[in-house]
């Protein structure tokens, strides 16, 4: 603020204008104390309206003038303006002295007095200035405080409703104030102003406050809600509105509160509003709290994976969203890599703690440590306790796969979080395989022999690493070295290994996920590699990738016109609307994805999704789907059954426009580079698909 402050009195109107002002002013007050000069020290007349006049008369006009330019520099122009006068005003005295002495001309003593008068004016006027300065900025300020206490006192007031109403459900706690940082996100990334974002986040906030009017019965209820009861939670929308329309000065606020349940398809209420019929602010939080409904845990199950909400907001797109503001909250998903937009809780592998108790065989186990290609390092001591007579095996590490990283048993979780069981590894050396191809076990022994302290409680130094679909498991005790190799059913699912045990106590565990990154030949083979690509082989080799883009195609250069065909089929673990080819734009020095000098354009996924680097080109993506297009479950069992696909490029200087159409959705996109690169390629990739039969032609 201090900075600005200091430019308001350097310009106070800022910009080209204000400088053009002090400009004007110093050369009119040249000019004048030029004339000034000339004037005193001539003996001439000037002829007026057929009268002659002697020169020396006009001193005091031009004197005038360039006190009326001096005072208003000091007045306008502040602290900049007062030293530049009085600077010029000082000057002037040897001149004036020079005057009177060497040229003896007696009109110079007044205006030495007169000089000295101006700077006495300039000096009170600069003061006085600077008083109403202070005074108005001590206003500002009283002002500025004001409005930060009504602000508060709003924000206190709106959390206080906002709290009433999370309190009548446990399991919306903290809804509203997420959904509103949501709202304000997606207006942010939308380029709104910051005023705008934040009625944005306001609105959000209290978007179900109408839910105040609604019974807690029904609110909790955990069954299935009658036709009335549904109608009665509808009328949450309604008393919302009623309840915040009467804020004449925040007139937004209902907005949120009334329209946040309409659909972009027309299809919500509670007025059934179509399209950017609905308010802007309205389809903002619509999807805000789609998102935070999907990602908070609920009575009847918890927050649903990441990439199960990505999906639902890009089939919700033209439906039930705005396009635009899932595009924007598809792309905030992107980027949250780590799934830090979520309703928060304390769970993490051991729920915070370093320890674990385990009784019965499955009793216990920790939430699951993700496995790849990076060497995961697990420290932990471990114990063996009885029930009884009964003993157990001890430690051990199930390796497994769901959508959220945790072990399950029921079916209905099971199956809705696709949760598949590899091995169990017991830290002896045993272990009980499920859905594997092959384990293999090794020992050696250890280089680190050392005696424990106490004899009971075993210390491990476990290291696990994947590549593609094998798994190598290394447990070192302090005696021998267990080497465990398996060999996996697929390369695609991700491998989670989970903490437990039978009758032991863990304990001192520490997880470290290290920087090295295994090669291919890290893992000794102990079963062939899982191929999908065994068919014909085209110009250039077939591809699988069995992640997202783990894998591309080398690079074909763009050429005036350029056409790829190619047979593609999405992998059995496949199950996500962008399990499907992509394409990238870029160049290189070495025409390689990722090689050096790498640019890219963009990433067009066959879906209709494309992600673009601003910086580097502008991308216009139409996607068309055909009034025919069966839906989202009909196009991942078209990806799964495989298809011939066909893909048009044609390059004109530096625009690109890539063509392809694939079960009713026709994509048109139009790339325009904005660096000179004589070069441009595209190579394919994709996630969890198979591209096989690659030919290239024009």
């Amino acid at each position: 603020m201090k900075n600005d402050k200091k430019t308001m009195k350097l310009a106070p109107r800022n910009g080209k204008s204000s400088k053009a002002v002090f400009v004007f002013l110093l050369l009119i007050y040249f000019i004048s104390s030029f004339m000034l000069i000339m004037a005193s020290r001539s003996n001439d007349n000037v002829v007026i309206f057929g009268q002659s006049i002697r020169f020396t008369a006009f001193t005091g006009v031009f004197s005038a003038t360039a006190n009326i330019c001096i005072i208003f520099i000091v007045v306008f122009f502040g602290k900049i303006g007062f030293i530049t006068t009085l600077s010029f005003l000082i000057i002037q005295f040897p001149t004036q002295i020079i005057n009177f002495v060497v040229f003896h001309i007696a009109a110079s003593i007044p205006g030495v007095f007169s000089n000295l008068s101006t700077i006495l004016a300039v000096v009170i006027i600069y003061l006085r200035s600077k008083k109403v300065d202070e005074y108005r900025e001590a206003e500002i300020e009283i002002l500025k405080n004001q409005q930060m206490v009504s602000r508060r006192l709003f924000e206190q007031t709106a959390t206080a409703l906002v709290n009433a109403v999370d309190a009548k459900d446990p399991y919306s706690h903290g809804h509203s104030l997420r959904v509103a940082e949501y709202s304000a996100m997606i207006a942010k990334a939308y380029g709104m102003s910051e005023e705008e974002c934040l009625k944005v986040y306001y609105a959000a906030l209290l978007h179900d406050i109408g839910k105040i009017g609604i019974p807690i019965s029904i609110i909790n209820k955990n069954g299935k809600l009658t036709d009335e009861e549904y109608d009665i939670i509808k009328q949450h929308t309604v008393k919302g509105n009623q309840i915040l329309s009467s804020i004449n000065e925040y007139p937004y606020l209902s907005i949120g509160a009334h329209y946040h349940h309409e659909r972009y398809d027309g299809k919500g209420y509670p007025d059934k509003l179509k399209g950017e019929d609905i308010p802007e602010i309205a389809r903002i939080i619509s999807v805000a709290d789609a998102y935070d409904a999907m990602t908070s845990n609920r009575s009847y199950r918890t927050a649903l994976p990441q990439d199960l909400v990505r999906e639902e907001i890009v089939k919700g797109a033209g439906t039930q969203f705005d396009p635009k503001f899932a595009e924007i909250m598809r792309k905030l998903i992107d980027i949250d890599v780590d799934y830090q937009m979520k309703e928060k809780n304390s769970v993490t592998e051991l729920a915070g703690k370093n320890e674990l108790i385990c009784g019965k065989r499955r009793e216990k186990i920790s939430d699951g440590i993700v496995i790849t290609n990076n060497i995961t390092k697990i420290h932990m001591k471990a114990k063996l306790t009885e029930n009884g007579s009964e003993k157990g095996r001890g430690p051990s590490l199930l390796l497994f796969d769901s959508l959220d990283g945790r072990y399950h048993n029921d079916e209905k979780t099971i199956r809705d979080l696709v949760y598949s069981e590899f091995c169990e590894v017991w830290l002896d050396g045993g272990y009980d395989s499920a859905d594997v191809r092959k384990v293999q076990v090794k020992t050696f022994m250890s280089d680190t022999r050392k005696e424990p302290a106490d004899r009971d409680i075993r210390e491990y130094n476990i290291e696990a690493v994947k590549y593609k679909d094998h798994v190598l498991i290394s447990i070192d005790d302090g005696h021998k070295v267990i080497e465990v190799t398996v060999a996996l059913s697929d390369s695609s699912r991700y491998t989670y290994i989970g903490l437990t045990g039978e009758y032991c106590h863990i304990s001192d565990v520490s997880i470290e996920k290290t920087d090295r990154v295994i090669t291919s030949d890290y893992i000794s083979r102990i079963e062939d590699k899982i191929s999908y690509i065994e068919g014909p082989v085209g110009d250039i080799p077939n591809l699988q990738v069995d992640g997202h883009l783990t894998e591309y195609t080398e690079g074909i250069p763009i050429t005036n016109r350029l056409n790829i065909n190619f047979h593609t089929m999405s992998l059995p673990t496949a199950r996500l609307v962008w399990h499907c080819p992509y394409l990238v734009i870029y160049s290189s020095n070495d025409g390689r994805v990722k090689g050096p000098g790498y640019k890219e354009y963009v990433l067009v996924r066959l879906d209709g999704e494309n992600t673009d680097e601003e910086e580097m080109s502008e991308n216009t993506l139409i996607v068309d789907k055909k009034a025919d297009f069966e839906g989202w479950d009909a196009w991942k069992a078209f990806n799964k059954k495989g298809y011939d696909c066909n893909i048009k490029f044609e390059r004109k200087g530096n625009i690109i426009t890539t063509e392809t159409e694939n079960f009713q959705i026709y994509l048109k996109n139009t790339t325009k580079i904005l660096s000179h690169d004589p070069k441009i390629y595209i190579a394919l990739t994709g996630d969890q698909c198979a591209l096989t039969n690659i030919k290239i032609g024009k």
